[in-house]
């Protein structure tokens, strides 16, 4: 598992392969977050104030499924319902939500949808979720 972000190109953080616990992803998505968050509260400082809610719900989607791998179904669930929210402005394209990539090309809409996807699952089931079947892809390629 991969996660790589658009607008820091030198940041890749991969798992470390044949692992048989997920804690190299765990970590990964962890990771992601601090990242994340650090672009978020970075926005203004950079001229970017306009993108500071997408980079905090990217953030907060990162924590989110940080949570449920934890088994923190409710805090998991919400955090991911609360980033997708906050990053569904950010979707391009036609229809009330867009359907295209949005900007540094992050499929906006599919990441909005997996995320309200998971908080259902993680309200109906409850978790623990393995992060390495759930971790999404910020871009398609």
């Amino acid at each position: 598992v991969e996660l790589a972000l658009a607008s820091y190109p030198g940041f890749h953080v991969t798992a470390p392969p044949g692992r048989g616990d997920p804690y190299g992803v765990f970590e990964a998505v962890y990771v992601a977050h601090e990242v994340l968050e650090d672009a978020w509260k970075g926005c203004a400082g950079a001229g970017r104030p306009e993108e500071r809610e997408l980079w905090r719900g990217l953030a907060q989607l990162a924590v989110g499924l940080t949570h449920a791998a934890r088994g923190n179904a409710v805090g998991g669930a919400r955090l991911l319902l609360r980033g997708a929210d906050r990053i569904t402005p950010y979707g391009t394209g036609p229809g009330p939500h867009g359907t295209g990539p949005g900007p540094y090309g992050i499929e906006v809409s599919a990441l909005a949808a997996w995320a309200r996807g998971l908080a259902e699952r993680l309200d109906r089931d409850g978790g623990p979720v393995d992060p390495a079947a759930e971790a999404p892809r910020l871009r398609g390629r």
